[in-house]
C-alpha cells in the first residue's frame, strides 16, 4: 500500500494580509500547470481540503494525499496563520476570527477555481478539525461534507488553566508560550514521532488569544450539534491524550444520526491516519466517501 503521495506543489494567497502557503495532490493524469488554475481532472470525484492541527502543517498529510488520490479525489491543504511556510509568529493569532477567515479565503478560492461542478468535502484534524466544525458550525459557507479527525472540541482545561486561558488574552493576548502537546501520543508509531521532532516546520508554541479560541469555540460547536445539517463523518482516536475525546463523543451524542455518522477507534492515538494500524480508519472515511460520491474509483 501506497503510504505517500507521489508529488506535490506549493504556491501562495493572500488572506486579510497574510500570505499563506497552499498545496495540491493532484490525480496522476491532472494537467500540473500554474497552481491558481483546477487543481482537478476530468476524472476526479471531488477535492478534499484539509485543515490541519496545532503546530504542524499541510505537508505533513502525504499518507492520507496518496489514499484519497488513490480513491480519485484531489486534496488541496494549506498552513494555517503562524504555522508551516505561512505568515505569522509561530502559534499567533493576530485577530479573533483569523483562523475563519482564512479557511473561507482559500475554500472560496478553491471552489471559484473549478472548471466542473465537483463537490468539495472540507476535512479538519485535531485543532483543524475545531476550526472546520466551528467554521460550519457558524455557517460561514456551504461545502457538500465535512470530516473530523479527533476535532479539538473539548480543551481538556483544568480549573487553573481555565483561569489563565479567561485572563491572559485581554492582558497579554500575544504572549506565546509551549502547547505542551506529549509527542509521545501522536501515534503507536515511533517513525512518526521521530519525524515531527526532527521537521523544521513544525513547532511547540501557543498564544494566549489562539488558546483562548480553542476553549470558546469547541463548546460553542458541540452545543450547536444538535441542529447539525451537514453530512459530516467524526472520527476520533479512544486513547487520545492530546485532545479530550469527550468533546467528539458529546457531539456525536447530540448530533443528527441521519446526518452525522462517528466511529470510536478505541485503541488508537491522536493522529488516527498516521497510526501504525490505520487501515480500519481509512477503510471507514473511503467507505463513507464511497457512498456519498460513487464513482469510476471506489
Amino acid at each position: 500500500m501506497e503510504t505517500s503521495a507521489p508529488s506535490s506543489s506549493v504556491w501562495f494567497t493572500e488572506s486579510g494580509g497574510a500570505r499563506l502557503a497552499v498545496r495540491d495532490w493532484l490525480l496522476p493524469n491532472a494537467p500540473r500547470s500554474a497552481p491558481a488554475s483546477d487543481p482537478t481532472s476530468a476524472s476526479a470525484r471531488g477535492i478534499v481540503l484539509v485543515v490541519h492541527g496545532l503546530g504542524e502543517h499541510s505537508g505533513r498529510y502525504d499518507r492520507l494525499a496518496a489514499q484519497l488520490v488513490s480513491a480519485g479525489f484531489c486534496m488541496r491543504a494549506y498552513d494555517q496563520y503562524g504555522h508551516g511556510q505561512s505568515d505569522g509568529p509561530r502559534g499567533g493569532m493576530d485577530h479573533a476570527k483569523r483562523f475563519t477567515v482564512d479557511l473561507a479565503h482559500v475554500l472560496n478560492q478553491t471552489i471559484s477555481g473549478l472548471s466542473s461542478d465537483l463537490p468539495l468535502i472540507l476535512l479538519g484534524h485535531s485543532f483543524g478539525g475545531l476550526v472546520a466544525a466551528y467554521f460550519i458550525a457558524e455557517k460561514r459557507a456551504s461545502v457538500q461534507a465535512l470530516v473530523l479527525s479527533s476535532p479539538a472540541l473539548d480543551p481538556g482545561l483544568s480549573a487553573v488553566q481555565k483561569a489563565l486561558v479567561s485572563t491572559l488574552p485581554h492582558v497579554v493576548p500575544n504572549l506565546r508560550v509551549n502547547n505542551g502537546l506529549q509527542l509521545e501520543y501522536l501515534s503507536h508509531d515511533a517513525s512518526v514521532i521521530e519525524a515531527y521532532r526532527a521537521d523544521p516546520l513544525v513547532h511547540a508554541k501557543v498564544s494566549a488569544r489562539l488558546a483562548r479560541f480553542i476553549a470558546d469555540a469547541g463548546p460553542a460547536t458541540v452545543a450547536k450539534a444538535a441542529q447539525w445539517t451537514v453530512p459530516t463523518l467524526l472520527m476520533w482516536a479512544g486513547q487520545d491524550r492530546l485532545v479530550a475525546p469527550a468533546g467528539s463523543r458529546a457531539f456525536a451524542a447530540s448530533a443528527p444520526a441521519a446526518v452525522v455518522r462517528s466511529r470510536e477507534f478505541g485503541d488508537l492515538y491522536h493522529e488516527i491516519f498516521n497510526e501504525q494500524h490505520a487501515d480500519p480508519v481509512f477503510a471507514e472515511l473511503l467507505g463513507w466517501l464511497d457512498e456519498r460520491f460513487p464513482g469510476a474509483q471506489s
